[in-house]
């Protein structure tokens, strides 16, 4: 039996598909292309609710939901810590939680502590399985080989003097921004400033593939979120081609796109995608009849609820467990007569209530209905809520793509707020640290424009059975079956 071809997964952040195809279109993304003509196309990739970076990063890495690899938002609250995590919603956000504690819970904590044990990582399969992993700066890392942060050059000493002096495991070669190189290169991030870290990543990928360092990469292309935050969504022809640059880098060290897929194959992949921002919304002043946990707040005994805003979704927590279920009942009903939120949802014993000016809806697993993947959901109430239609026995939204499995899933996160909210288009939560991206884009949302990503897939076999909805859950296993390793 043939031994696989090596596989290399760019992950794209924020990839729009209406703007890959017209980067594509102007001539300005020639390897995009390339991966196009010679691969299937997928243009409605669906991402996780929340649909925001941590989240669908763990799920493109582990292919799981948020249930299962228990990562549960951007910005959330650790009941167990009686804390609020920030994993960097801006930086304003990062300095309100502190900068050492929300680089700290990025760096180390998401890896290490908060994403789930009972689960392996891609990395982690693969490892086990005596292939030779390898990824860029990525926020799921996690892998089996042990490494120290880097020791030398004026980034390092930077780091040092921040305290990340931690070794953290991860997979066999490692180069996240410039505080851990698994070997030396001449390959520089400026400690992952956005607008460098596409050419980090094209620089350490040219040094792995000339030397062949890997049998898997992950191939982390962030910049293309930064830019649509900033710009907007239909601005990213610009980033797109940047990320297009950095996939030409490793083309050209292998004798370009032909000579390389001789020896690769390829998967480009969105986490999620952007819609424009025209209206903010402070969640905490929504909620001002209620004491509200402050960031570094010197009495938070006596406070109701925690709020966790998350770009275009958020969740609040009830900190009180005596009277939960009756303050959840209350927060629902304030929270119906804000017309920026879009869609409320929690959960009332075994079902999924969700809650919309469009009416009410209930559903859970095991019913008579089928969704476009073949998970079966009982569901009762006003479809509209989610837009759904049943034809059939099947189940599905074109509003809200897999909506019902990506919300209870969400909701069934250990780490998840008693009430998950998802905002109306054009609308985005203000972060802890006053920062919103009106007048650029953002994400976050159930809706659609937020969650149908890109999906390319070149010199993969595609499933026997492909899906009739693509999800990033299908990602991993895609790659386990390329290389023969079962999940």
């Amino acid at each position: 039996m043939s031994k696989p071809r090596k596989l290399v997964l760019a992950v794209i952040d924020s990839l729009k598909p209406d703007m890959l195809d017209r980067a594509v279109a102007d001539g300005r993304a020639p390897a995009l292309k390339a991966l196009i003509e010679r691969g299937t196309y997928v243009r409605d990739c669906v991402s996780t609710y929340p649909s925001v970076t941590p989240v669908a990063s763990a799920s493109i890495a582990t292919g799981l939901g948020p249930d299962e690899h228990h990562i549960p938002s951007m910005n959330w609250y650790h009941r167990g810590e009686g804390r609020y995590v920030e994993y960097g919603s801006s930086f304003p956000a990062t300095r309100a939680f502190g900068v050492v504690k929300s680089l700290f819970d990025t760096v180390y904590n998401m890896n290490l502590a908060h994403l789930s044990r009972d689960r392996r990582t891609v990395y982690e399969h693969l490892e086990d399985a005596g292939l030779r992993t390898a990824c860029t700066t990525y926020l799921i890392y996690r892998g089996r080989t042990r490494h120290r942060p880097d020791e030398e050059g004026m980034y390092a000493r930077v780091a040092q003097a921040a305290q990340f002096r931690h070794a953290v495991y991860g997979p066999t070669e490692l180069f996240y921004a410039d505080l851990f190189a698994s070997r030396r290169t001449s390959c520089r991030s400026l400690l992952g400033m956005p607008g460098q870290r596409d050419q980090h990543t094209g620089c350490v990928g040219a040094h792995l593939v000339e030397n062949d360092l890997f049998d898997f990469l992950l191939f982390s292309l962030p910049d293309n979120d930064t830019y649509s935050h900033k710009r907007g969504p239909y601005a990213q022809v610009t980033s797109i081609a940047g990320a297009d640059r950095a996939l030409e880098r490793i083309f050209h060290v292998a004798g370009g796109v032909d000579a390389f897929l001789e020896d690769h194959a390829v998967i480009v992949t969105s986490d999620h995608s952007q819609t424009s921002v025209e209206e903010s919304i402070r969640l905490a002043d929504v909620l001002d009849g209620y004491a509200v946990l402050r960031p570094s707040d010197s009495r938070p005994e006596q406070s109701d609820v925690a709020v966790c805003p998350a770009a275009r979704s958020a969740m609040v927590y009830v900190l009180d467990p005596t009277d939960r279920a009756e303050m959840v009942a209350e927060l629902v009903g304030d929270l119906l007569r804000v017309e920026s939120l879009d869609v409320i949802a929690h959960l009332d014993g075994g079902e999924a209530v969700v809650s919309t000016a469009r009416g009410e809806l209930r559903f859970a697993p095991d019913g008579e209905l089928s969704d476009l993947r073949g998970r079966r959901w009982s569901v009762a109430g006003e479809h509209a809520a989610l837009a759904l239609r049943v034809e059939d026995g099947r189940v599905s939204s074109e509003t809200y793509p897999d909506a019902l499995a990506r919300l209870w899933s969400a909701l069934a996160c250990p780490g998840a707020g008693e009430v998950l909210i998802s905002a109306a288009p054009g609308c985005e939560f203000v972060d802890w640290g006053g920062a919103a991206h009106v007048g650029g884009g953002s994400h976050g949302s159930l809706h659609r424009g937020d969650s149908l990503g890109a999906l390319i897939l070149c010199g993969v076999d595609a499933p026997s059975e492909p899906p009739a909805q693509w999800t990033l859950r299908d990602v991993t296993p895609v790659v386990l079956e390329h290389f023969g390793v079962a999940s």
